[in-house]
């Protein structure tokens, strides 16, 4: 059988050679490179982005050899904090960091109050994009923030059945949305994806969210079989593929 083309928007590498933070009494096991690729065998990888957990904080040195490791088509999704200078910014630009993430859900990451002003550096700086994980229930206050962004995405298909229909509405505004984190969710993926994508064709991306640390149910292939049978072939490679790359300015394979 013919494997799947995927760029993994979402995942982390945990390489004991760099440290690790506890985070809310949560110090995650190792999940080295080599894990991943082993993970993954079941799909024809052609890339993918490293996020930075709330473990690693502004720890950049694991992302850095993640990414030049793992190589063309794999970029880096970093935590920073607003007093960061431009010079810092740039060098990770260089070593494909393609993106900020705020951690709403963990912390470890700049508080939200920095959304804005770092969003909007980093954009003007290296046309970084920034990535909220957030339980959308939690969106309402920061609805009309989130639509002032240059550039956004959100983890996980926002988490919660409560607060979907505004993951819907920053959708349908252009904002991406990972299909990622299945084992999070507290509602039918299915459905909410063929919402999304009616909303925004361009802006579901798929994300195996592994190792899955700390998810009630981890990743499994089955999560990739959703999408294949939600959507036709053409909207299925936009998703596996297409909006991914597109979005982390990387080539379509």
């Amino acid at each position: 059988m013919e494997k799947i083309k995927v760029f993994d928007s979402h995942f982390h590498i945990i390489d004991p050679k760099y440290p690790v933070v506890e985070n809310q009494g949560f110090t995650p096991r190792p999940f080295t490179i080599r894990d991943y690729l082993r993970e993954t065998d079941v799909f024809e990888l052609v890339g993918g982005a490293i996020v930075s957990g709330s473990f690693q904080q502004q720890g950049q040195s694991f992302l850095v050899a993640a990414v030049n490791k793992l190589g063309d088509n794999f970029v880096g999704v970093t935590q920073i904090l607003d007093e960061t200078s431009n010079d810092t910014i740039m060098s990770l630009d260089r070593c494909g960091v393609r993106a900020v993430r705020f951690n709403m859900k963990r912390g470890g990451s700049e508080k939200i109050a920095r959304l804005s002003s770092l969003a909007a550096r980093v954009y003007e700086l290296a046309s970084w994009h920034v990535e909220l994980y957030i339980d959308s229930k939690d969106l309402d206050d920061l609805y009309s923030v989130i639509l002032g962004l240059p550039a956004v995405s959100i983890d996980h298909l926002g988490l919660s059945k409560a607060g979907f229909p505004i993951i819907l509405k920053l959708a349908e505004a252009g904002v991406k949305v990972k299909a990622s984190g299945f084992g999070r969710l507290d509602f039918d993926p299915a459905s909410a994806l063929r919402d999304l994508y009616e909303a925004n064709p361009d802006g579901v991306m798929f994300g195996t969210d592994l190792p899955s640390t700390r998810a009630p149910r981890p990743f499994r292939t089955d999560d990739a079989a959703i999408i294949c049978d939600t959507f036709g072939e053409e909207a299925a490679s936009k998703v596996f593929v297409k909006n991914a790359a597109k979005f982390y300015r990387l080539k379509t394979p």
